[in-house]
């Protein structure tokens, strides 16, 4: 049987509900705009880190990938793409080697079952500007205003916001309150 992305997507969703039971602060997203919309991530999850989830299911075509793999790179602290076994080869030579690799394969049964191939490891390179466009207009302005720095942005900008945020604050605290931010959306809006 031929893997296709939903099938794909509800057994990485399985696995991620399971893997984090106990952790009532991890939000699992579908869709996760990147840089201002030039790419979506299929699966994000946020906890202690930004982790994405690529699907590449035997209907897809790698085509889209090298730009999907720069936006992605600029964004998220481990990444992980899972494939049907045709692509893997091709994957290789297009993903950076952080990236982990899972094949995915189907049973007779219709049950999607992921064989790691390579295990991702931390992104060496997150840009801090990408980072921020993760946050809403009146999010970033309230992280900028609960540490002092919101003199002179209060009208400006999100664009404006961003880069202050990239600016002003050290990566990992810019890390910390995009994670925050986003785990404490009520809702979230549709693009």
């Amino acid at each position: 049987m031929k893997t296709r992305d939903i099938d794909i997507r509800a057994s990485l969703h399985s696995v991620l509900r399971k893997e984090h039971k106990n952790e009532p602060d991890t939000l699992i997203l579908d869709e996760l705009g990147l840089c201002q919309g030039d790419a979506r991530i299929d699966v994000a999850v946020v906890n202690g880190a930004i982790n994405g989830y690529e699907i590449k299911s035997e209907s897809d075509t790698l085509e889209r990938l090298p730009r999907q793999t720069d936006a992605y790179n600029r964004v998220f602290d481990t990444v992980t793409i899972l494939t049907a076994s045709r692509f893997i080869e091709g994957i290789e030579d297009i993903i950076p080697e952080w990236w982990g690799i899972t094949k995915a394969e189907m049973d007779a049964d219709g049950i999607v079952h992921f064989f790691p191939y390579r295990m991702p490891h931390q992104n060496p390179s997150i840009d801090p500007i990408a980072l921020a466009q993760l946050l809403w207009r009146e999010e970033a302005l309230s992280v900028l205003k609960e540490r002092g720095l919101h003199k002179g942005l209060l009208s400006k900008p999100r664009q404006v916001l961003w880069s202050a945020l990239a600016e002003q604050l050290e990566l990992s605290d810019l890390q910390d309150e995009v994670r925050k931010r986003l785990k404490a959306r009520s809702r979230w809006r549709v693009h």
